[in-house]
């Protein structure tokens, strides 16, 4: 691959060095600003990698197959690795494209390229709302925990939110990749946290009392921690082949934003440097933050544990094993990194969407259209980002519609379909 280690000092093939176009000549056209160092582009790499599917959907993964899912999370995952190979060739070629649908306009025609630019920025949008769903959800359930009821102002809290957020993006792209950077850090102290507090019970063979779990109705059994808990009650397909495939969707899901790391490519410094090393490493953060976290967690919580509540919804996993852990303080933390966790998603997915259409805008011959490829003072897709805010912005309203409580189950099916 041109962004291995061996690539980056030959090439190969038609991809090798001789052939390629320096950034600067590629940048002419280039109306965005190279604001982001190698430290962001490796956070949002993180970050595009762990978000509310892991924290939020995992439970619900579980509950459908049970241990067998970490193997669907590594097929998955690997031919998730694989895409963004393919993604990082064609970006390590051509660094100063602002989206790799270009590509897909490129070498399959405009009608495909035109296709499929329209319908992944609509994909965007749709997450975006599952993600500002799940942060009004979890923003709700923190207050809980100290006695306040927020439900009926989680519309108001997921406007602030996405104000908040917006603003972030239109100050500069520097500012955005430094916000990502603590949002990802502190994702990934909570993963690592929870792995090895599950080593740790597993050790000393912990035995744990029934608990109430916050997000969870009704009393969790007794239990202990155990490798016993991967296969105790194992059963092959324990919810039929449908459970199975519904399982790949919300597996999906979790990885949806993975590919972020490849729209950042216009705005990185040194990008056949940066990109390689980003890429590359997904594989581990894969291994690592959602096949080791899942194993963690069913080695605390047996996997028939998870069960729905009855608006559709389930407990965080992360939750449980902290509250077996006999750390009910800890849950409050739990509460607050799993809203930074859907924060950074959403922060994600409004950086991206904004390229996204901003890119569509450059490409297209409307003059409407034409109005959102323009960049402001600090050189940010600023139109083109508030217009895709303001459709995210219609999930609060989703939220408020009676029988609809489970929005974040909603979103997340349409976006995977």
């Amino acid at each position: 691959m041109t962004t291995g280690v061996a690539g980056d000092r030959k090439g190969t093939g038609a991809a090798g060095s001789s052939d390629l176009r320096s950034v600067a000549s590629l940048d002419q056209d280039n109306k965005l600003d190279r604001g982001l160092s190698a430290r962001h582009v490796q956070f949002i790499a993180i970050g595009g990698t762990i978000g509310t599917g892991l924290f939020l959907g995992s439970g619900k993964s579980i509950s459908l197959l049970g241990p067998g899912i970490v193997l669907v999370y590594i097929v998955v995952g690997v031919v998730m690795f694989l895409l963004m190979r393919a993604i990082g060739e064609l970006m390590y070629r051509d660094p100063s494209q602002h989206t790799f649908i270009n590509f897909i306009d490129r070498y399959l025609g405009h009608g495909w390229g035109h296709f499929a630019g329209w319908s992944y920025w609509l994909v965007l949008v749709l997450v975006g709302m599952t993600e500002l769903t799940a942060v009004g959800t979890y923003f709700v359930t923190f207050f809980r925990v100290f006695g306040f009821d927020l439900s009926r102002w989680q519309w108001v809290i997921e406007l602030g939110f996405l104000a908040m957020l917006v603003m972030i993006n239109l100050i500069a792209v520097k500012v955005f990749g430094e916000a990502e950077f603590w949002f990802s850090m502190i994702k990934i102290t909570l993963i690592v946290v929870m792995i090895l507090t599950a080593i740790v019970m597993v050790v000393i063979n912990y035995h744990y009392p029934a608990v109430s779990v916050h997000g969870m109705e009704g009393t969790s059994p007794a239990g202990h921690a155990g490798l016993d808990n991967l296969w105790r009650g194992f059963t092959f397909l324990p919810k039929g082949w449908m459970g199975f495939l519904m399982s790949f969707q919300m597996v999906f899901f979790a990885y949806e934003t993975i590919e972020f790391v490849g729209v950042t490519v216009s705005e990185t410094k040194n990008p056949r440097t940066v990109l390689p090393k980003a890429i590359n490493q997904i594989i581990v953060r894969i291994l690592i933050f959602y096949v080791g976290a899942l194993i963690a967690i069913m080695l605390i919580v047996p996997w028939s544990t998870f069960q729905p509540n009855a608006d559709g919804s389930f407990a965080s996993p992360f939750i449980m094993v902290f509250q077996y852990a006999g750390l009910s303080w800890a849950s409050a933390l739990v509460f607050f990194v799993v809203i930074t966790a859907a924060s950074s998603s959403l922060n994600s997915l409004l950086y991206s969407s904004g390229r996204h259409l901003f890119q569509l805008s450059q490409d297209s011959s409307s003059p409407e259209l034409e109005k959102l490829g323009v960049v402001s003072k600090s050189k940010v897709p600023a139109r083109a980002i508030l217009l895709s805010a303001a459709l995210i912005v219609l999930a609060p309203f989703v939220d408020m519609i009676p029988g609809i409580s489970g929005a974040f189950v909603l979103f997340s099916s349409a976006s995977s379909a």
